[in-house]
């Protein structure tokens, strides 16, 4: 068995204009040190954090593309999983393409234009570490549509949901499930984007990583060159804080152990 439930976040990376610039930005944030890996003639760094592969950094190609962090969803059949996309709704970027000995990979889009990746693991199956600080910890996509990616993620990856706050409400959150025998393993969330969000803003995901205290990663990331979007705030899940690297790649930060608030 896949140490990934078909369907679960198995990997994140971000795509930079300069991946050096990364390198300092995110090693002295999060902790990580990198080494080169890929595909022959590809640039492709993988970030580690004490020892175990939490993440990568990937240069821009083309300016045009955004700078951006992006999940991706295990899969044990990547050009199954690009069909049923295709069927629901969705559109396929990228691929499915095999990235030497790693694994095959697709960057797809659902039917709101967010874009999200699959992977299907070869020699690198994923995360060696995740829910700790300097790992990933949680992603969330921000819609307009929910009435299309609802299914659209049901069918594709087999999501049953349980609804958080008012459906049509101000609050309107699905946290998405998987089950894998017995268990019962939560892998994200889909919150519908209302008016007091910014009228441009794109349907999107955003990534969350762990950290050891919120309100110090945060003064960090400014010292860093990095913008705060969202200060930092308690939840019932941990305090967070929406943060802005220096290249322009948005992200979560959120300390699992600090929490106020009942679920």
């Amino acid at each position: 068995m896949s140490a990934f439930a078909v369907g679960a976040p198995c990997w994140v990376d971000a795509m930079l204009p300069d991946v050096a610039a990364g390198k300092r930005f995110y090693g002295e944030l999060l902790g990580w040190t990198f080494e080169d890996g890929g595909a022959p003639g590809t640039s492709y760094s993988l970030a580690l954090h004490d020892g175990g592969y939490v993440a990568a950094l990937i240069p821009k190609l083309d300016g045009r593309m955004p700078t951006t962090w992006t999940v991706y969803f295990a899969s044990d059949d990547v050009f199954r999983t690009a069909e049923a996309i295709r069927e629901a709704g969705g559109q396929i970027v990228t691929g499915p393409g095999q990235v030497g000995d790693f694994g095959t990979m697709v960057i797809a889009a659902d039917p709101s234009g967010a874009v999200f990746g699959v992977w299907q693991g070869g020699t690198h199956h994923g995360f060696d570490k995740r829910d700790e600080a300097g790992a990933f910890g949680w992603t969330e996509l921000y819609t307009r549509e929910k009435d299309a990616v609802d299914p659209f993620y049901r069918r594709v990856f087999g999501y049953e949901a349980e609804q958080i706050g008012e459906a049509g409400g101000d609050f309107d959150y699905e946290v998405w499930t998987l089950k894998r025998g017995s268990e019962i393993q939560y892998v994200g969330g889909r919150r519908q984007m209302g008016p007091d969000f910014p009228a441009g803003l794109p349907a999107h995901f955003t990534v969350y990583f762990v950290v050891d205290d919120c309100d110090t990663t945060v003064a960090t990331v400014r010292k860093l060159g990095g913008k705060v979007s969202t200060e930092p705030r308690d939840s019932p899940h941990g305090r967070w804080a929406s943060v802005i690297d220096d290249q322009g790649a948005h992200f979560t930060v959120i300390d699992i152990a600090t929490k106020a608030g009942e679920v």
